[in-house]
C-alpha cells in the first residue's frame, strides 16, 4: 500500500512540476495567467465502510486552477496595443470559432481588420462609413479612407464692440472703404465640397448703443437682394442694439434663429451648393473696451485624410484626420464570465467557454469597458504575465523535496520487502 501511495505522490509531484515549468516558461508571455495544481487524497472503496481505521491510497490531481489576477501593465510604442486594467476579456473570431483573450497585441491587416498575431479578428461594433455611427456588430473593420467634407451650418462669433466709437465719417457703407465702418473681422466657412470661404463681418456704429452689421463672402460686393438673388455676395445691414449695461438686446430670437442670429445665404464659384448657414452673434457685447474677438466656432470642415487612430479607456476607436477632425470608427466590447476559472485554455493566449454544469465558466456577458465588472482599456500598453517567479522557484524547491520524500518511501518499502525475502 505504501508503494502505491508513494507512486501517486511521485505522479502528483511530477504534475506540479509540469505546472510550475509551464508558468516559468510563460513568465514573459503577454496576457498569460498562471495555473496551480490542486490535489485530493484517495481512499479505497469499501462496502461495509472502513471507519476511522482506513489508510489512504495516496493523492490524485483534482484540477489545475487558473489564477486570473491582474498582470503588470507595460507601456509600448504601438497605439494598437491595448491592455485591460481590471476584469474582462477581448472577444476574438478565428479558426477556433469565438474565443476570448487578455492579450491585446493588435494590428491592422491588409483589409482593415483589427487582428492578433494569429489572425484572429477583434469583435465589437464598427462603422461602415467614415464618420458614421458604429452600428455594425462583428469583426471590427477600420475605414481608413478620406473623411467627407461637412458644410457649415452654424458659425458662432463672440466679440466686443467698443462703446467709445463714433459714427463713421462716410455714410455709405462699402467693404472696400475703411472709413465707412468702424471694425471688421473674418471667419472661415466651408461649402458642400469642403472648399473654404472667407466670411467678412463689418460693424458700423449708427448711434448710441446701435450698430449695423454687414457680411460678405470672399470679398464680394454684390448686395442682397440682387438679380438673381443667388448671386448675392454682400448681406446687410442687420441692426444690432445693446442695453445700457452693454448686453445685446436685438435682434431677438426668432425661430429658427437664436438671439443675435443672422441668416446667411451666398452663392459660391466652386460649383458647390449655395452656402446657407446661421451667423450667431448672440455672445456679443458693447463695453468701453477695445474691439476684440473672443471666440469663433463653426461646424463645417474640409475633407480629411486618415492619419491614424487612438483608443479611449471606454473602448471607442477614434480616427484622426488631416482636417483636424476626429470621428468614432468602432467600439471595443469586453466580456466577463460568472466563473472565469472555468474557461478552457486552448493555447495561443486564447480561452474557450466551458458550458459544463460542474465548474463551467458560464455564458459570456458583454459590456462596455469601464462599466460593471469590466476594466478600462489602456492604449499603447500590454498586460504582462501574472507569474510570480520568486513564488514559482520556491514552489519548485518544495516539490523537489516532496519528490525526494516519496522516492524515499518507495526505497524504504523496498528495503523492508528485501528483508522479508532474505528470511530463512
Amino acid at each position: 500500500m505504501s508503494m502505491q501511495s508513494a507512486l501517486s505522490g511521485l505522479n502528483a509531484t511530477s504534475s506540479a512540476l509540469d505546472s510550475i515549468g509551464n508558468n516559468i516558461a510563460n513568465a514573459s508571455t503577454v496576457g498569460f495567467k498562471q495555473a496551480s495544481p490542486q490535489f485530493a487524497d484517495m481512499f479505497a472503496a469499501s462496502l461495509g465502510g472502513a471507519g476511522s481505521n482506513q489508510v489512504g491510497m495516496g493523492t490524485t490531481l483534482s484540477t489545475v486552477a487558473q489564477q486570473f489576477s491582474q498582470g503588470s501593465i507595460t507601456g509600448t510604442n504601438n497605439p494598437m496595443d491595448v491592455a485591460i486594467n481590471g476584469g474582462g476579456f477581448f472577444q476574438m473570431s478565428g479558426t477556433n470559432g469565438i474565443t476570448y483573450t487578455r492579450d491585446g497585441q493588435f494590428q491592422l491587416d491588409q483589409n482593415g481588420y483589427i487582428v492578433d498575431a494569429s489572425g484572429n479578428k477583434l469583435q465589437g461594433a464598427y462603422s461602415s462609413t467614415v464618420g458614421a455611427a458604429a452600428s455594425n456588430q462583428g469583426s471590427i473593420k477600420i475605414q481608413v479612407g478620406q473623411m467627407q467634407a461637412v458644410t457649415t451650418t452654424n458659425l458662432a462669433v463672440g466679440l466686443n464692440l467698443d462703446a467709445r466709437e463714433s459714427v463713421p465719417a462716410t455714410a455709405t457703407f462699402s467693404p472696400n472703404d475703411p472709413t465707412s465702418y468702424n471694425q471688421s473681422t473674418s471667419a472661415t466657412v466651408y461649402d458642400s465640397l469642403g472648399v473654404p470661404h472667407t466670411l467678412g463681418m463689418y460693424f458700423v456704429k449708427t448711434g448710441a448703443n446701435a450698430w449695423n452689421v454687414y457680411t460678405n463672402i470672399d470679398g464680394g460686393t454684390t448686395p442682397s437682394p440682387a438679380t438673381p438673388p443667388a448671386v448675392a455676395s454682400l448681406f446687410g445691414p442687420t441692426a444690432f442694439t445693446f442695453d445700457t449695461s452693454g448686453n445685446l438686446l436685438t435682434p431677438a430670437a426668432a425661430s429658427p434663429l437664436p438671439k443675435g442670429g443672422v441668416a446667411q445665404n451666398f452663392s459660391v464659384s466652386s460649383g458647390a451648393a449655395p452656402l446657407a448657414f446661421t451667423l450667431n452673434l448672440g455672445a456679443s457685447t458693447q463695453f468701453g473696451n477695445s474691439f476684440a474677438v473672443n471666440s469663433v466656432t463653426q461646424d463645417g470642415s474640409a475633407p480629411g485624410d486618415f492619419l491614424g487612430l487612438t483608443i479611449s479607456p471606454d473602448g471607442s476607436i477614434n480616427g484622426q484626420y488631416s482636417n483636424g477632425k476626429s470621428g468614432t470608427l468602432a467600439q471595443i466590447s469586453t466580456y466577463t464570465f460568472p466563473n472565469p476559472n472555468g474557461l478552457t485554455p486552448i493555447g495561443g493566449n486564447q480561452w474557450a467557454p466551458n458550458n459544463s454544469s460542474i465548474n463551467g465558466s458560464g455564458p459570456a456577458v458583454p459590456g462596455k469597458p469601464g462599466s460593471g465588472q469590466n476594466g478600462v482599456l489602456q492604449s499603447s500598453a500590454v498586460e504582462g504575465s501574472n507569474v510570480d517567479l520568486t513564488a514559482q522557484l520556491v514552489d519548485m524547491i518544495t516539490q523537489q523535496r516532496n519528490y525526494q520524500a516519496n522516492a524515499q518511501t518507495i526505497k524504504t518499502e523496498d528495503s523492508i520487502m528485501q528483508t522479508l525475502i532474505n528470511l530463512r
